[in-house]
């Protein structure tokens, strides 16, 4: 008499036989898993592929032979729920990879580089350090320039003498297999911005979307925009400041973009908005960038 069998639940060879515990994760493994559930690619798991986990998840509990399509839509759900409120750092309906590192057991020092817990404060952060990292000013981060970013990460949190070269490697080229989505071997900024986030994008906040699709901008409001930029309070925004506030721009626009995307967007700004050609954006200045992509349909189109 034939036997029925059951699909094969992914998650359950991570498992202890016995106890059912994960096993600590290495790079290699718990990218494995990440690649496997987020089937599109795009970063994120979710829709039917956090549904897929969330089953062989629970089910890999279980005994073999056991269906992951026995869990019960109504238990998925409050699986869901739950984990959601726990791992849902950012409240926007989807898992990140950082996000799932905190639920899978994983090598200590691998964590580390997620730095979950630490996002940088702005867009002038990231720049800061993108500009510090691309060595050779080509507008990416390739394998062996991220693999300085990782050894300085480690170093920070003082785990660098615990990992040798041999690991290093092994979790650039982790990092790499996750975050470079164009397979081109190197991250691009929108790239590298998904492995470094920042806390918030100034113009994701509602208020600020709402004003960018305003016909006239408050004078307040841009002045609190003028004010999250100017970091050093010289009057102008200007260098690693102005480059923060473009890529918070593109941020909105799209969902990939370069270096290039970005210096370009500065060229045109720069010719159209700096008035007396000083290089630097003054807060009227920024009221006329604001009023532009507030009231030009094209400009609307491209950020919004």
């Amino acid at each position: 008499m034939a036997t029925s069998s059951c699909p094969e639940n992914f998650l359950r060879k991570f498992r202890d036989r016995h106890s059912r515990k994960m096993r600590t994760l290495s790079a290699v493994q718990f990218m494995e898993i990440w690649k496997h559930y987020d089937i599109d690619g795009n970063g994120y798991i979710e829709g039917s592929e956090l549904d897929s986990f969330l089953r062989e998840f629970a089910s890999s509990l279980n005994a073999p032979d056991v269906n992951p399509d026995s869990v019960p839509d109504s238990m998925l759900e409050q699986l869901k729920e739950c984990f959601m409120e726990a791992y849902d750092d950012n409240r926007d309906g989807k898992i990140e990879i950082r996000e799932l590192a905190q639920l899978l057991p994983m090598e200590e020092n691998f964590l580390l580089l997620f730095r979950f817990d630490n996002p940088l404060d702005s867009s002038i952060d990231f720049m800061k350090t993108w500009r510090k990292y691309d060595t050779d000013n080509n507008g990416s981060i390739d394998s062996d320039e991220l693999k300085s970013f990782l050894r300085d990460l480690l170093k920070e949190a003082r785990k660098i003498s615990e990992v040798t070269e041999g690991q290093l490697d092994e979790y650039t080229q982790s990092i790499l297999t996750v975050f470079d989505t164009n397979n081109d071997g190197k991250l691009q900024l929108c790239e590298m911005s998904k492995l470094l986030p920042v806390k918030e994008n100034v113009f994701c906040q509602k208020k600020f979307r709402e004003m960018l699709g305003e016909a006239d901008v408050c004078k307040n409001d841009i002045e609190r925009v003028f004010k999250i930029y100017d970091r050093d309070n010289s009057g102008s925004i200007d260098g690693e400041e102005l480059r923060g506030l473009l890529k918070d721009l593109l941020d909105l626009a799209k969902k990939s973009y370069s270096a290039s995307d970005l210096y370009e967007l500065q060229k045109i700004i720069m010719q159209a908005c700096d008035m007396d050609k000083d290089g630097k954006i003054c807060q009227k200045e920024l009221t006329m960038i604001l009023l532009a992509l507030s009231r030009t349909k094209a400009a609307k189109e491209l950020i919004l």
